[in-house]
């Protein structure tokens, strides 16, 4: 590896001072500037990979955690098929006897609920539009009667 060469004076300060700046060349003057931008251009440049740097590991740590969270519903989805059988074999095994025992083990041993999916968010229309139907059912009873 080789270095550079350059003669001492060009990376020798002059003395600091006004007196000094005027004696200096303006093409010298107009690179210390340049340099001093420079300069300011890399210590944002710094700042701002810093903050790059700092933003990938945030996003490393929430990749992390959603790996683990797929990881997790992986698992649920391949043991889901176990749960429809396991559901599937209670109700056959329930509602499969016959004969006349089988009707009196009907009427002594209920039935399992029938499993129905609701949708939450039209939970409170849907309670709404339950108690008005519940509240019509006793008037329509009452005229009939009638």
């Amino acid at each position: 590896m080789s270095f550079p060469t350059r003669s001492l004076s060009t990376h020798m300060r002059a003395p600091s001072g006004s007196a000094s700046t005027a004696s200096q060349s303006p093409a010298l003057v107009a690179r210390i500037e340049e340099k001093k931008a420079e300069l300011e251009n890399l210590k944002e440049l710094r700042d701002l990979s810093a903050a790059v740097a700092g933003q990938m590991e945030a996003l490393e740590h929430k990749l992390q955690t959603l790996s683990g969270g797929t990881e997790a519903i992986a698992a649920v989805m391949g043991n889901w098929h176990n749960v429809l059988r396991a559901i599937n074999m209670a109700s056959v095994k329930l509602a499969a006897p016959s004969g006349e025992s089988a009707k009196e083990e009907k009427v002594s041993e209920p039935l399992p609920q029938t499993l129905v999916r609701i949708p939450t968010e039209h939970a409170p229309t849907l309670q709404a539009q339950a108690e008005t139907m519940e509240a019509a059912a006793p008037e329509d009873a009452s005229t009939t009667s009638v």
